[in-house]
């Protein structure tokens, strides 16, 4: 037998340019597509399904210095006329009347806009509310039947964030009991001739006079709450009535719909690692260093929102056209190996931990605390309570969102074998 020469190394097949991000696969599993935009370099030219061409940092390195670059804004006026003649952007004049929040916003207004929120937000005060946030995860469970299968995003995971989140805000029952978690999707807004925009200008116009509703029953009642204190600001002056109008639909769409999936995406995680499920239902105290891991390992936010640069501009090493939208990928980030060993396993031991799951800099999430108090509740109450956890789905069948910026799942069908 004679030894063969060793054959040739082969080059990965070339990226396309702009790289796709969409489709079935790309949702169910974005990382091994990630995992070759990090490996070719930080910034690629991408293509959503809306047609928007923008630039993404997939890097841990480079998205964090992204994510604290003060060239980068986030203001929409600071799109150009190629981004904005494709961007899903909400319709004038809600547009106008809803999108000018902390999200869209840059210093100075974003650091005025930012201080009438975070008091709300605080540890301290999200530490004091945890006997009534796990009260509220209780009565859920104890709502699913005694044994399965039941869908933990229906009966659960789309109802445990938005509870907590009135508790917080100062959201009246009878307004929470009404509100249409549909109107969240208001975000992904669709174009004049979809045959969908009718039932999206509904729910535009539905979410806009709850909004009304809130503002007038916070008025009325004069709540020493965080709803309450925004409307005394407005008529203080201290806020126009479009930047109370967005803060509170920020609050009533961001608040709730991420921590919904990431729920969702953190329970997928765990089932699919039994072994690791278990240990984290045998040892509660694991609980808030495995909720970091899970973060990590799969973050509902995957993008951030746009930001641009108000000139001709480098971004490490590609040149950026001014107004062109950026994104930072927090899911490629969160999975460099150059940052997290072996990044791709879930290790609930992993320490340190910086992800980038709540972005970083001056846009860093101000619900981070709240998010990390209702992950830490729910699963551990999930797990405490539903003895045999399982998916009742093959993995395969696990329906992903199509969203451009998150990640998460319309249904968790489960089985358990009681419910204790």
């Amino acid at each position: 037998m004679t030894l063969q020469e060793p054959l040739p190394a082969v080059d990965p097949e070339p990226l396309p340019d702009p790289v796709p991000l969409m489709g079935c696969p790309y949702k169910a599993d974005p990382y091994p597509l990630y995992e070759r935009m990090r490996e070719a370099g930080p910034v690629h030219r991408v293509l959503f399904p809306s047609g928007v061409r923008a630039w993404l940092v997939t890097g841990y390195e480079a998205a964090h210095a992204a994510l604290n670059d003060d060239r980068l804004g986030k203001n929409h006026d600071r799109g150009n006329d190629g981004w904005r003649a494709r961007a899903s952007i909400m319709p004038e004049p809600q547009h106008s009347r809803l999108q000018v929040h902390l999200l869209h916003q840059d210093p100075p207004i974003h650091t005025h806009l930012r201080r009438f929120v975070t008091d709300a937000f605080t540890p301290r005060r999200i530490e004091r509310l945890g006997p009534r946030f796990q009260e509220l995860a209780d009565r859920l469970v104890d709502a699913l039947p005694e044994c399965g299968p039941a869908d933990l995003v229906a009966a659960f995971a789309a109802l445990f964030p938005f509870q907590v989140l009135a508790e917080v805000i100062g959201l009246p029952g009878e307004l929470a009991a009404r509100f249409d978690r549909d109107w969240g999707k208001v975000v992904q807004p669709v174009g004049p001739t979809d045959p969908g925009r009718p039932l999206y200008e509904a729910r535009l116009h539905g979410l806009e006079s709850y909004i009304a509703e809130v503002v007038a029953h916070k008025r009325e009642h004069g709540d020493d709450d965080l709803l309450g204190r925004l409307v005394g600001a407005r008529d203080r002056g201290e806020l126009a009535q479009e930047e109370l109008d967005s803060m509170i639909f920020q609050l009533l769409v961001a608040g709730q719909e991420p921590v919904t999936n990431q729920i969702t995406t953190a329970l997928i995680a765990l089932l699919r690692h039994p072994g690791r499920l278990a240990r984290l239902r045998d040892d509660p105290g694991l609980m808030p260093r495995a909720v970091e891991e899970l973060l990590r390992h799969d973050s509902a936010f995957e993008l951030t929102t746009w930001r641009f640069f108000d000139r001709d501009s480098d971004l490490h090493g590609t040149e950026i056209p001014a107004g062109d939208s950026v994104i930072v990928s927090l899911c490629a980030a969160n999975r460099d190996p150059r940052r997290f060993p072996d990044p791709d396993t879930l290790d609930l031991d992993r320490s340190p931990n910086p992800h980038l799951a709540f972005g970083h800099g001056i846009h860093f999430c101000p619900g981070a605390a709240l998010a990390r108090a209702e992950l830490r509740i729910a699963l551990g109450t999930l797990l405490a309570r539903l003895p045999g956890l399982r998916l009742a789905i093959r993995d395969e069948d696990i329906e992903w969102i199509p969203s451009v910026l998150g990640r998460g799942t319309h249904r968790l069908p489960v089985g358990y074998d009681r419910r204790l």
